[in-house]
């Protein structure tokens, strides 16, 4: 039988292998952030690197001498002594210390629910229909729908129900008194006993009533039905399409519905119209979601009949090496062990940060410049004639790589003559035209849209008839794509679209 010797050993090996200086990641975070995020990250870096501070003109305008710092200019501050002794400044050491960040976090909102809720407690309810009122509310989406069935609403809730109670017959089994005793509990078993579906039916009719309208409906044809029961149209045309015709509605069957309800097609449609302008998701009008602000990190204007880029930094703050703390660093003999590898760590990170920022305004500029040449008919004449482009084009004009390009174009903006556009919004593969010149997915998508809102809705354009008007205007386009583009877009098949 053979045995095996275990020992250690050491030897020798060549191999490459790639890795990321740590700053190089600093960097790529720095390109990827949007202006925003980036004036936070420059604040905490001022707060943290003494060797940090804004240049003489964003000073003048955001820093207030305060009156008690006027006594202390009358002497030059000690850097020296300041750096030798790890910043220990005595009561101005909260300018140097580096303060830890806070992440904002967002103010609570009154969303939907509360604001049912609101709606519930102005109802006379006692504390047992109160608590199913809750319960029903708590499944509703942020849309408005009853998002499960009242099946489950009543499983969610009974099984709690059943809990109290027994915790209150526990309470209850303490007191001496029999006649006391027989009287909480018979309270508590009616307080406590299991919900029924008749009581839920009628508290959420009643929760239907609330405002939005619509809300609390199980489905987008009870929605509708609320709505319109709330308008007092309870009798109307109208509501009988949607009670009894829903299906037929949704599919634009306008002569099958007229011919069951002997009424004429034209009345039909006016009643979808009239649907059309109630509101498919009533709940999002008390949507939590806060707005978004768009600030653009770049800026495009028309000058003497050229487009110039402009980078919006003017609120950025401007960064550069502080005077005092630089003068006192050059003197190296003068510090050694941590002092001198703090000092020399700082004045670093504080070069590297000042060159970072500059490096991502410059490849932001270059990018801009690049999409400008490349889309100039796009700022002249519109989004019909927005040319097609890939990052890879970008990259390889201003010699670099993709994914950099990618990095400065996520969640950007400019604003331009034609308004506010994400950078990503210039970029999208191309069709063949006869001309030889290729032309952007999204200004044949464009046309598309132009087409259908000027077409004869009595005799709406089929996918082939907008195929046949492009191939008119040298675009060679399949009907498959068309259909493609026309769903992106949103709009209807040819025979839903059309009216009578």
């Amino acid at each position: 039988m053979s045995s095996f010797g275990l020992r250690l050993f050491q030897s020798q090996q060549l191999k490459q292998e790639m890795r990321i200086n740590p700053r190089l990641y600093q960097a790529m975070e720095l390109l990827y952030m949007p202006l925003l995020d980036l004036q936070q990250h420059l604040k905490i870096e001022l707060e943290g690197n003494p060797f940090l501070e804004m240049s003489e003109e964003d000073l003048d305008e955001d820093v207030q001498v305060e009156e008690e710092g006027k006594e202390e200019s009358d002497g030059e501050i000690d850097w020296e002594e300041i750096l030798l002794d790890g910043f220990d400044v005595g009561g101005r050491r909260e300018q140097f210390e580096q303060r830890e960040y806070f992440q904002p976090t967002a103010v609570e909102t009154h969303d939907l629910r509360d604001h049912l809720q609101d709606q519930l407690r102005l109802l006379d309810l006692v504390e047992r229909e109160m608590r199913l009122g809750e319960e029903i509310i708590g499944n509703v989406s942020d849309e408005g729908a009853l998002t499960c069935t009242l099946d489950e609403v009543l499983g969610g809730i009974n099984p709690w129900v059943r809990e109290l109670r027994n915790e209150a017959r526990t309470e209850i089994g303490v007191i001496e008194d029999e006649k006391e005793r027989l009287l909480a509990l018979e309270e508590v078993e009616e307080v406590f006993r299991p919900y029924e579906m008749p009581e839920a039916e009628a508290l959420l009719r009643a929760i239907q009533r609330f405002d939005p309208p619509g809300v609390g409906a199980r489905d987008l044809q009870e929605s509708i039905l609320i709505q319109l029961l709330l308008l007092d149209k309870e009798d109307s045309l109208t509501y009988r399409i949607v009670s009894d015709h829903f299906e037929d509605l949704i599919n634009h069957r306008w002569a099958d519905v007229a011919k069951t309800l002997g009424v004429r097609p034209k009345d039909v449609q006016d009643a979808a119209d009239e649907i059309a302008k109630l509101d498919p998701k009533p709940g999002l009008r008390h949507s939590a979601d806060p707005e978004r602000y768009v600030i653009p990190d770049l800026i495009v204007e028309k000058i003497d009949g050229e487009y110039m880029v402009f980078a919006n930094d003017t609120n950025l703050p401007r960064l550069r090496l502080s005077r005092a703390y630089r003068e006192v660093a050059q003197d190296k003999n003068k510090f050694t062990g941590e002092n001198k590898e703090f000092i020399a760590k700082k004045l670093n990170s504080a070069n590297w940060m000042i060159q970072a920022i500059e490096q991502r305004r410059q490849t932001m500029l270059k990018v801009m410049n690049f999409i400008v040449d490349r889309q100039f008919e796009f700022f002249e004449r519109g989004v019909q004639h927005l040319r097609p482009l890939t990052l890879r084009e970008v990259a390889d004009h201003i010699e670099m790589h993709e994914s950099t390009v990618s990095r400065v174009t996520n969640e950007k903006f400019v604003q331009t003559p034609r308004g506010v556009y994400s950078l990503k919004f210039f970029f999208s593969s191309g069709l063949s035209t006869t001309s030889g010149e290729d032309i952007s997915a999204r200004g044949v998508r464009d046309k598309i849209q132009k087409l259908v809102e000027d077409e004869n809705t009595s005799k709406p354009l089929t996918d082939q008839a907008v195929v046949e008007f492009l191939k008119s205007d040298g675009i060679k386009i399949a009907r498959r794509t068309v259909a493609k583009y026309r769903d992106q877009l949103g709009i209807l098949p040819a025979r839903m679209r059309r009216r009578v």
